[in-house]
């Protein structure tokens, strides 16, 4: 089933990017889903948020037979060049180590996903490393970005690409089967990308949204609020669209991953999101092409301090609150497996009638 024409991946450019426009989710099918679950034999809303969710799963899909049984993450792998300026304890090999572990799926990302059922696609859209890895999907736009403090991180066309990069990845993926994907990243340095981009977006100070990343020292993090802050104001991001912020102080990963968030919507996918990187991509994307918000499922809060204003302005309510920052899509992994165990309540459901229970009566519908 296509979910859009093609041709329009081979052109790259703002004008086109900016003619995809989504569809909402069946608010039908969400009453109908929402409707299912108070029939089920427990307590009005007994699973809380899961009921919610589910039912926009099934809005997404456009059915109440909700299937989530073919499911993948994407990691999106790239290299950084603000890292040059001492902003990480790790250097730029830890990129291309820990892509290599993905590949052979020893990363932490990888083992976890076997557990739940779910496949890992790591896709290299722009390591500083110039030799195909085994395992690894060479979607490769660039060697890492540039150091921003010096001058824009892509040019539009890189960006764009990267873009469109992480939409081709949902349209396969969904050729493929998959029906539910989530978001996961590598990128020594995207920590110091992810919080310039929100502080822009959101028009905040820079402090409010930068922290430590892999455990920097105060000094550390005081130096990489310092660049973050002088590069904003250097670029005028503030005043900036989306895609001018993402180009300049984002990242490749960033930019695939706002792709696979715009491509969910477009083929009517959901997208489970990991923590601040993708939730930094979720909030591009929905700049970029609004209502792609629709399509996107929370996991969790993560440590970093910007996610707690990117999900506001998201409107979205994580459900994991485990003061996480591993990154690769493990959050997102695990919200696969809660996804599963809230689901086999809903499709094997047994009912008020089956109990020969009273069924309860809602008085305040949701939607």
């Amino acid at each position: 089933m296509k979910c859009l024409e093609r041709p329009v991946w081979n052109r790259y450019t703002r004008e086109e990017l900016a003619k995809l426009t989504v569809k909402a989710p069946d608010k039908a099918v969400y009453k109908k889903v929402f409707h299912n679950w108070d029939t089920v034999a427990k307590p009005i809303d007994g699973l809380g948020r899961f009921e919610l969710l589910t039912a926009r799963i099934g809005a997404i899909e456009g059915t109440e037979n909700i299937d989530i049984s073919q499911k993948a993450v994407i990691i999106m792998c790239a290299d950084n060049g603000i890292v040059e300026e001492n902003i990480s304890q790790s250097g730029q090999e830890v990129t291309l180590a820990v892509m290599k572990n993905m590949a052979e799926k020893k990363s932490s990302v990888g083992k976890m996903a076997k557990l739940v059922g779910a496949d890992t696609i790591p896709v290299d859209i722009g390591v500083n490393h110039k030799d195909r890895i085994p395992g690894v999907l060479d979607r490769k736009i660039s060697l890492g970005t540039r150091n921003f403090r010096n001058g824009p991180a892509m040019t539009e066309e890189e960006t764009i690409k990267a873009i469109f990069t992480g939409i081709e990845m949902v349209f396969a993926c969904k050729e493929n089967g998959y029906n539910i994907l989530a978001t996961g990243e590598m990128g020594i340095g995207n920590t110091t990308t992810s919080s310039a981009v929100a502080a822009a977006l959101l028009g905040c100070d820079v402090s409010e949204v930068t922290g430590r990343g892999a455990g920097l020292s105060d000094e550390k993090l005081a130096h990489k609020q310092k660049i973050i802050a002088e590069s904003i104001d250097k670029y005028e991001l503030k005043e900036a669209d989306a895609l001018q912020i993402l180009e300049t102080v984002g990242g490749l990963d960033i930019a695939g991953l706002t792709g696979v968030c715009i491509g969910g919507a477009l083929c009517r996918v959901p997208i489970v999101l990991d923590g601040v990187i993708s939730m930094t991509a979720a909030l591009l994307a929905e700049r970029i092409v609004p209502g792609t918000k629709e399509y996107l499922i929370p996991s969790h809060k993560g440590k970093e301090p910007a996610t707690e204003k990117l999900v506001k302005e998201l409107g979205l309510e994580p459900v994991i609150d485990g003061n996480m920052a591993l990154g690769e899509g493990t959050g997102a992994v695990m919200m696969f497996s809660l996804l599963d165990i809230a689901l086999s309540v809903y499709q094997d459901r047994t009912t008020f009638s089956d109990s020969k229970i009273e069924q309860y009566e809602r008085f305040i519908h949701k939607w």
